[in-house]
């Protein structure tokens, strides 16, 4: 049977990222894939001014009702970008609604040690709440030491230091931890070039796994978007999360490789559509 996730984040009218990320790569694995969109922008905020943003909140309890007299259901629940605590109480509800879903929920608060300039001080504390209902977390350093309430260490990172922290996470919240945008370097190969790893780590309480790639200098808005979205998918259509884990790894670092070939602003987000007739190629 076909699956179905809900997918719940904001709707960056140009950039890639969010729902715009979510919808294309989730239905790529031939997963059933509903949007509720938490705001309204115009474009991604990263790097870019004067972009126009409406928060939907007013209209989400209405569509949620509307579901509900449908007898709508949800094999999974992935949430991301949440502008408000009285959002995050509405994915605390419908968590409830449904107890058997797999629930990802990917900590949107900041990034590169610093919480993002549109939440208030006190966010951390309405997430954390919405990450003790989840299966499965998927912060990047930032956020996890926000979850935490630790001070943000700057990479790279040893694996000692990351196997720490999930392990942290994990006992905090009950929940599998994937933790992104860890930063490795090994020192320098037999020519003297840096031989630095950018990737994730998955912890599910007992193993570990890792997946790295080759670092890609620049910062590339949407690629969180776009590793949880795969994650997602993958993990819907039958591998288990550390295969799934490599998956969402791959496919973003081709995606970057793409962006970085043709060029394109990475403002924009990733040049994902070139891969998407890869997932889920095995249903066909």
């Amino acid at each position: 049977m076909q699956k179905r996730v809900l997918a719940i984040n904001d709707i960056s009218c140009i950039g890639r990222c969010s729902l715009t990320a979510a919808l294309p790569i989730i239905s790529s694995f031939g997963v059933n894939t509903t949007v509720l969109p938490t705001s309204i922008l115009s474009t991604q905020t990263g790097g870019i001014d004067d972009y126009t943003y409406r928060d939907l909140s007013g209209d989400i309890p209405g569509i949620l009702s509307h579901w509900k007299k449908l007898g709508i259901s949800f094999d999974a629940i992935y949430t991301g970008f949440l502008g408000s605590s009285e959002q995050v109480d509405m994915m605390l509800a419908l968590f409830s609604e449904f107890p058997d879903a797999f629930k990802l929920v990917d900590p949107v608060m900041g990034d590169a040690g610093s919480l993002y300039s549109s939440f208030p001080m006190d966010f951390p504390q309405h997430m954390k709440k919405l990450c003790e209902k989840a299966d499965l977390i998927t912060p990047n350093m930032t956020e996890a030491a926000l979850l935490l309430d630790e001070e943000y260490i700057d990479p790279p990172y040893t694996c000692d230091y990351a196997e720490a922290l999930a392990e942290r996470l994990y006992a905090r919240y009950g929940a599998k931890v994937i933790i992104t945008g860890m930063h490795f370097s090994y020192g320098e190969d037999i020519l003297g070039r840096k031989t630095d790893f950018l990737g994730a780590l998955l912890f599910d309480g007992k193993d570990y796994e890792y997946a790295l790639s080759e670092h890609i200098p620049g910062f590339f808005h949407g690629t969180g978007d776009v590793f949880a979205s795969t994650l997602m998918g993958a993990h819907m259509q039958g591998e288990e999360l550390g295969q799934a884990l490599h998956t969402a790894l791959t496919f973003t670092y081709r995606s970057i490789e793409k962006t970085v070939e043709l060029g394109q602003d990475p403002r924009f987000g990733l040049a994902f559509e070139y891969f998407l007739s890869e997932n889920g190629k095995d249903l066909v």
